[in-house]
C-alpha cells in the first residue's frame, strides 16, 4: 500500500479545488489586512468575489524584483518591505537573507516551511538520521530541510557546506542513512570518499534541492547506493513541489495555488505549455498573492502513478526573466506581450535577436490563425512604438514555434 504524509495526497481532487477556492478569498483580505505591500498592491480589490482562479488570474502578479525593491526602499523602517505579517519576538524565531539582500521571515507554526511532505515521499520516516548539507549561513535553506525532518520524527546532524573531510567523519562515525543539500555536493562528498576509503555506505536516501537533478545524475547515485529525489522550494514560499517513486514530474503541495503564466505577463498559459510559475501562497504569516518565481516550468496532464491526486510540474526548466539589451535598449518579455496583445490574430509571440555584437538584428515571430493582409507591417510599427526599436516580422503557422517557455530568444554571436 503507497504511504502518504497525510490524507490531503489522496483527496478527492473537486475537494481539494473546493477547499482552496473557499480559502482564497479569506487569504486575499487577510493579505490585504495584514501585509502593508500587499494592500497596495490590491488595493481596490474586493477579496470577497476571488474565489475562482479566473478571479485569481486578474490579479496583478509580484516579482522578485519589486519584493527586493521594496525592502530596499523601506530597510530603516521594515527590512520585508511591507510583505510580512509578523512582527519579532516568539512569533518570528528567525530572519533569514537570501542574496539581494532579500529578507525572509520564519513563522514558529510546525513545519513552516512544509517540507516534511517531500521528505516522506523521498523515504524518511521516524528515527532516521539525517545528514544536513544545506547552508546554516544566512539562507533558509538548512532550516526548510531541518524542520520538515523533525515534523517526521528524524534526529539530524547541521553539517552544513564545506569541510568534506570532516563530514566524512561524521558520516562513518554518526552513520547518518539519509541525506539533504545540493546532489553536486552529495556526488563531491561520495567521490570523496572513494578516493579517501572513508564509509559512507550508510546513506541509502536523499533529498535533493538548489539544483537540477539529471537522470544521469541520479543513476549515478544509484549505482553508489543512494536513492536520489529532488524538490523545489524557494525561501519565500517554501516547499512548492516534490518528486514521488513515481519519478513523473513533481507533485504540487497542498498549501498553494499555483499558476503557469506567460512570461512577462499574468496570463495563464494552456496546460503542456511552458511557462512562469506563479504561488499564492495559504500562509499567513508571509501572505503572497500571485507571486512571480521566476522560474519555468508547465502542467503534466492527469495524476501521479502513486495515488497523489495533487496537479504535478515537470520540474524546473529555466528562468523566466529573458530581458535583454538590443542596440543599448533592454527589451523584456513583457513588451513582447503588450505587442502581441494589440493583434487578436497573434497566438504566441517569440521576438530572436541575431547577429554580432554592435550589430543586432531582431525579428519577431508570431503564430497567427491565418495570415491577414498588412499583418506583418502593423506589427512592425508596434515593434517601434512599444521598443523604440525596428524589428522584422515574421508570420508562422499556429504550433511552429518551440514550447520552451521562451519570448526572448537570444541568438546572437559573441566571438
Amino acid at each position: 500500500m503507497t504511504e502518504f504524509f497525510d490524507d490531503r495526497e489522496a483527496c478527492d481532487p473537486a475537494r481539494r479545488e473546493a477547499e482552496l477556492m473557499q480559502a482564497l478569498p479569506r487569504q486575499v483580505a487577510h493579505a490585504q489586512q495584514a501585509s502593508p505591500a500587499m494592500a497596495q498592491v490590491l488595493a481596490g480589490v474586493d477579496a470577497s468575489g476571488i474565489t475562482s482562479r479566473e478571479a485569481l488570474a486578474r490579479l496583478p502578479v509580484t516579482r522578485k524584483h519589486e519584493l527586493l525593491e521594496r525592502q530596499r526602499a523601506s530597510v530603516a523602517s521594515d527590512p520585508f518591505g511591507g510583505f510580512s505579517a509578523l512582527v519579532r519576538g516568539p512569533d518570528m524565531p528567525r530572519v533569514f537573507a537570501s542574496p539581494g539582500p532579500i529578507y525572509e521571515p520564519e513563522g514558529a507554526t510546525r513545519d513552516y516551511w512544509r517540507s516534511a511532505r517531500a521528505l516522506f515521499a523521498a523515504g524518511f520516516r521516524r528515527g532516521d538520521l539525517v545528514h544536513n548539507a544545506f547552508s546554516y549561513h544566512m539562507t533558509p535553506g538548512a532550516f526548510i530541510m531541518e524542520a520538515g525532518a523533525h515534523a517526521i520524527g528524524c534526529t539530524v546532524f547541521p553539517a552544513g557546506v564545506g569541510q568534506t573531510e570532516q563530514q566524512l567523519q561524521a558520516m562513518a562515525e554518526l552513520r547518518p542513512n539519509a541525506y539533504t543539500g545540493t546532489p553536486s555536493f552529495l556526488r563531491i562528498l561520495l567521490e570523496k570518499a572513494q578516493e579517501t576509503g572513508a564509509d559512507a555506505s550508510s546513506l541509502r536516501k536523499a533529498l535533493t534541492g538548489g539544483e537540477a537533478l539529471p537522470p544521469s545524475l541520479r543513476d549515478w547515485f544509484a549505482g553508489h547506493g543512494v536513492d536520489v529525489y529532488q524538490s523545489y522550494a524557494t525561501a519565500d514560499l517554501g516547499l512548492i513541489a516534490y518528486e514521488t517513486s513515481a519519478r513523473q514530474g513533481l507533485v504540487l503541495d497542498e498549501g498553494l495555488l499555483v499558476e503557469i503564466v506567460r512570461p512577462g505577463t499574468g496570463d495563464p498559459v494552456a496546460e503542456g505549455e511552458v511557462g512562469e510559475i506563479v504561488v499564492t501562497t495559504l500562509n499567513p504569516a508571509y501572505p503572497l498573492v500571485r507571486f512571480g518565481t521566476g522560474d519555468l516550468s508547465a502542467f503534466l496532464p492527469g495524476p501521479c502513478p502513486t495515488g497523489r491526486t495533487n496537479a504535478r510540474i515537470k520540474g524546473w526548466m529555466g528562468r523566466a526573466d529573458q530581458t535583454t539589451k538590443i542596440r543599448g535598449m533592454f527589451v523584456h518579455p513583457g513588451q513582447v506581450a503588450d505587442i502581441a496583445r494589440r493583434f487578436p490574430e497573434v497566438l504566441k509571440a517569440r521576438l530572436v535577436v541575431s547577429g554580432e555584437m554592435a550589430n543586432d538584428h531582431m525579428t519577431l515571430k508570431v503564430e497567427t490563425a491565418g495570415q491577414p493582409q498588412g499583418l506583418d507591417a502593423r506589427i512592425g510599427e508596434a515593434i517601434r512604438d512599444v521598443t523604440k526599436l525596428r524589428g522584422d516580422v515574421e508570420l508562422l503557422a499556429p504550433g511552429s514555434l518551440p514550447n520552451d517557455g521562451k519570448v526572448i530568444e537570444d541568438a546572437r554571436s559573441y566571438k
